[in-house]
């Protein structure tokens, strides 16, 4: 597995995996109905950075770096992790969030915050519980779910 950043030769992959995330509307709160290029864009641009999961030639998964805050809370990084519903349980999420901590720390962020993790995301929450966050808030009811109605969502931290 090679992790890279993202160049725009990697649109049609990065829209594969974001495209059935965004319409299934399980796990961002991010508008399900957005089209290719809003998408495309918000993962992409700044100040977004965004890195791939290349295994074999394959673009299987992706995540963007950037600041939680502006001002005196821009030391700590977020990050959006997507990864091809094809390519689950292969430990690409574990390999891009390694990646993520050491570029997080070469960039000079001192930690990491996950700002809303939907609590019914099992795998997720199972994944970064793991990898050291903890969860330092609960927003009852602050993600609404497609099937399951209103589920909470989790804030998640960990130092770098």
């Amino acid at each position: 597995m090679i992790l890279r950043s993202a160049v725009p030769s990697d649109a049609d992959a990065l829209w594969a995996i974001l495209e059935p995330i965004l319409r299934a509307g399980e796990t961002y709160a991010l508008p399900r109905d957005w089209e290719r290029g809003e998408a495309l864009d918000f993962w992409t641009a700044p100040p977004h950075r965004a890195f791939v999961a290349d295994v074999e030639g394959r673009v299987l998964g992706s995540y963007y770096l950037q600041a939680n805050q502006r001002g005196g809370g821009d030391h700590v990084a977020n990050c959006g992790f997507a990864v091809h519903a094809a390519a689950g349980g292969r430990g690409i999420a574990r390999a891009m969030a390694a990646h993520a901590f050491e570029t997080a720390r070469a960039a000079g962020f001192t930690a990491m915050q996950f700002n809303c993790v939907v609590a019914s995301n099992a795998r997720a929450v199972a994944l970064w519980h793991r990898l050291g966050f903890a969860e330092v808030g609960r927003i009852p009811h602050g993600f609404r779910h497609p099937r399951l109605g209103p589920v909470d969502a989790l804030v998640l931290h960990r130092m770098l």
